[in-house]
């Protein structure tokens, strides 16, 4: 039944030959990075050059090779129709009608559940986003930049006023993550390039990143989330070892890069102080560089020569450069305690090529809403809810929450949700327990 002796150039998008008919095996036997193709409601895609030049990087298309993708398009896509035009040219066949539509021993009754549920959202408006409420938090952002400059401008330069000054920046910092992350993921405006923009300003400006490589990182964490190798917040260069399979790997292998049974005691040392001044900032340089991405690159320095226009009067170069460092590392520590808590004590694993809604339930949790947990976390609080329809705006999560805890009781699945402490707690607690299981597969398997 198979229709791909029809496809006589491997890789390359159809050019009006007749459409196949294939199967699940002949769709997963091309998943290889020179051989890519995928599903979308039925329909077979070989994605092998459109890969290279998809918007999101061509990691984020390529995990759904040889895989049903219709959930993860749907995911990413608030304007599916725009999008299925670059979609048509590669277009080969769809599956045969005596093929399931859900490959593997993903659970076609969830899916059809959460597709059900879905649309039910969207028709009572739940996704249309609130202007208002954007522009008020865009406004609180830059409130706290003001009032960080006016706190040294007018009683002066002393360790009292620079701690208080470095609070209020660090703050309209960590805001300004969670303000970029709704605008990454296009949830504010109807128009894609509108919120294309609002992110390069958000993200470069006011932040002194880049977009690109947030959205090349962060779609990749979405797409597969707590997936070794496929999700990069997961990837701790050695430095630990997350959940229950990986720390036995090691152990077994003999590898020691650290003492990893000391993981929950160092990671105050590595983790929080660190990401954020460390990490991201010689990855971010790294990325514009080597991409020559030169807009947010000039962005990224537009952030720089404000900052400096306002704090070198007051402190002098050494002085602004310790102010933007003590920044950075009190926005390092809000950004990783908030974002690790949903995911790091969660299932972390291989792929293991589960259905959509069951892949993102395992790997996230969400915390008990309040109007201190929604403001800290930036309304990321609602991890699930938030990974289930990612293109939907973070502050418009919780009318969604009922049914989806419903859908996960009808099918057995944990809709775990925790206090805020718990979850703070939760990431030394799992990291203790990942460490244990190293030490004993090192000393004893």
């Amino acid at each position: 039944m198979g229709g791909g002796s029809q496809q006589t150039v491997p890789g390359e998008p159809d050019s009006g030959k007749a459409k196949g008919v294939y199967t699940w095996e002949e769709v997963q036997s091309h998943c290889s990075r020179n051989d890519q193709w995928l599903v979308i409601d039925r329909k077979v895609y070989n994605i092998t050059q459109w890969a290279k030049r998809h918007p999101g990087g061509f990691q984020v298309i390529s995990f759904y090779a040889g895989e049903d993708a219709t959930e993860a398009f749907t995911a990413f896509h608030p304007d599916p129709k725009f999008v299925h035009k670059f979609l048509k040219p590669l277009l080969i066949g769809e599956l045969a009608t005596t093929e399931p539509s859900q490959d593997r021993d993903k659970n076609a009754a969830i899916v059809q559940d959460f597709e059900t549920l879905r649309a039910q959202v969207e028709k009572r408006g739940l996704f249309r986003a609130q202007p208002l409420f954007f522009f008020l938090h865009l406004s609180h952002i830059l409130l706290l930049e003001a009032l960080g400059w006016l706190t040294v401008w007018m009683w002066g330069t002393g360790w009292i006023q620079t701690l208080v000054c470095s609070v209020f920046l660090a703050t309209a910092q960590a805001q300004a993550g969670w303000l970029q992350h709704d605008f990454g993921h296009l949830s504010v405006f109807k128009k894609s390039s509108w919120n294309h923009l609002a992110h390069k300003f958000v993200i470069g400006h006011l932040k002194g990143a880049s977009s690109n490589w947030w959205n090349h990182r962060h779609l990749r964490h979405h797409a597969k989330p707590n997936i070794f190798i496929k999700d990069p917040d997961i990837n701790t260069l050695h430095l630990f070892v997350l959940g229950r399979t990986q720390p036995v790997e090691y152990g077994i292998k003999k590898i020691k890069h650290m003492p990893y049974n000391r993981q929950h005691h160092y990671f105050f040392l590595v983790g929080p102080p660190l990401i954020i001044p460390v990490f991201f900032n010689i990855h971010v340089m790294q990325t514009m560089v080597s991409r020559r991405d030169w807009v947010d690159l000039a962005w990224f320095i537009s952030f720089y020569l404000r900052f400096f226009s306002c704090y070198l009067p007051l402190y002098g170069l050494v002085g602004s450069l310790v102010l933007i460092s003590i920044v950075r590392f009190l926005e390092s520590h809000w950004f990783v305690w908030v974002t690790q808590m949903n995911h790091i004590p969660m299932d972390i694993d291989h792929e293991k090529h589960k259905d959509w809604v069951t892949m993102q339930l395992q790997s996230t949790c969400n915390i008990e809403q309040s109007f201190f947990n929604d403001w800290v976390s930036g309304h990321l609080n609602f991890q699930i809810e938030h990974h289930l329809v990612s293109n939907d705006a973070a502050a418009q999560l919780p009318p969604g929450g009922p049914a989806v805890r419903a859908l996960c009781e009808k099918h057995g699945i944990p809709y775990q949700e925790k206090t805020l402490w718990r979850g703070f707690a939760d990431i030394v607690t799992s990291l203790k327990t990942s460490g244990d299981l190293w030490l004993d597969a090192y000393l004893h398997k």
